[in-house]
């Protein structure tokens, strides 16, 4: 399947390459009937694409999104949704040194180990530029937690040793747009922006974490053993590019605590329902929901990409060093945001539609022969 597929009930195939024509996806089991127009897609790519601050890579891409198929009249038809976003400020000329010469901690070598061929044009797939199909397919998937009044929302938590204070319960989008980090403490906010500044400068880059809640998720998605739902979602968001680690709940740091400490409490809820009165568990037990919010931290490494001389390797074998060139990112995390949200809609989305056939109790029996 080539690995470019994801998902079984709302499932996307992403293609394209950084600097090839256009990026695209195919989103495939989406309901019928559902409001969707190009606006709707493009609020989150927006987000995603490059050159929105200084902070960013300087690539000036519109990422205008067009849809080929699967709306008609600004309605779902519950056939595959086709969509496209194009290059056009690709400059391959800038990696023509990375033809015979692997950068260091990128998937240059990987690749070519793999399939004894790659696109050495900004990395092909392995680019960060794959996450357009991604965060397009995402805003569709977007639309139908919508409609069971699911919201996920992310932020930067946190970049290098600065950490944000944010309560998962409380925050806005509005908050988290207020400032091109994304990080919606202010003062935090300034410091990241200081440290992202000076790493630029320096010809070096920085990592960090996002955040992310989904709120509204109702109790019982996620399947027992292998597509337990927080498996499925660690899955999805480390799949994204320079994503190194992902926790839910207390994480690792309930390895700390003792289970009376970390056991969460119910309390009746106002419909009968069990209601969560503490959530170490970030929303998720045995691996299905619990109607709690589900609060997940996912930990990005420095960009990979420097302006620093780094020693390396040829595609011959010969020792060399490069400094690279071209536009990238000094920190990735406030373009990741919209990307591990998109990641979390899509696993969502996916378990949503697949509980609709999970209980049919109700369904009437069929009728039994007689005699």
């Amino acid at each position: 399947m080539g690995g470019s597929t994801f998902g079984e009930r709302f499932a996307v195939t992403t293609f394209g390459e950084s600097h090839g024509g256009a990026l695209g996806v195919i989103v495939d089991g989406c309901p019928a009937r559902i409001e969707l127009s190009e606006a709707d897609v493009q609020v989150d790519l927006d987000r995603r694409r490059p050159g929105q601050s200084r902070i960013v890579t300087q690539r000036q891409e519109a990422d205008r999104v067009t849809i080929h198929s699967g709306v008609f009249e600004g309605l779902t038809l519950g056939t595959p949704i086709g969509m496209t976003v194009a290059n056009t400020d690709a400059r391959p000329g800038a990696y023509s040194e990375m033809a015979t010469t692997y950068r260091p901690s990128h998937a240059d070598y990987t690749t070519d180990a793999k399939y004894g061929i790659r696109n050495w044009q900004g990395g092909g797939r392995a680019s960060a530029r794959e996450t357009v199909g991604r965060v397009a397919a995402g805003a569709v998937a977007r639309k139908i937690l919508a409609l069971a009044g699911v919201e996920v929302l992310g932020w930067v938590s946190s970049v290098s040793d600065i950490t944000a204070d944010v309560d998962p319960a409380e925050v806005t989008r509005d908050d988290v747009e207020a400032d091109p980090t994304r990080c919606p403490d202010t003062a935090a906010a300034a410091r990241i922006t200081e440290a992202i500044d000076a790493a630029r400068h320096d010809g070096n880059s920085l990592g960090g974490v996002v955040a992310c809640v989904a709120r509204g998720v109702p109790p019982g998605l996620g399947e027992p053993v292998f597509d337990k739902l927080d498996a499925e979602l660690a899955g999805a968001v480390m799949s994204l590019p320079a994503a190194k680690g992902m926790e839910i709940g207390s994480g690792f740091a309930g390895t700390l605590m003792t289970g009376r400490t970390h056991n969460d409490e119910f309390a009746p809820g106002p419909d009968g329902r069990p209601v969560t009165v503490t959530n170490r568990s970030g929303g998720i037990q045995g691996g299905i929901s619990n109607g709690a919010d589900i609060v997940l931290r996912v930990a990005f490494k420095p960009t990979a990409t420097i302006a620093s001389e780094q020693k390396t390797v040829t595609s011959s074998g010969e020792a060399t060093v490069l400094a690279a060139r071209g536009r990238h990112d000094p920190c990735v995390l406030p373009r990741a945001v919209p990307m591990v949200e998109a990641m979390v809609c899509l696993v969502l989305a996916d378990h949503l539609l697949r509980q609709q056939t999970t209980q049919l109790a109700d369904t009437p029996s069929p009728p039994q022969p007689s005699g």
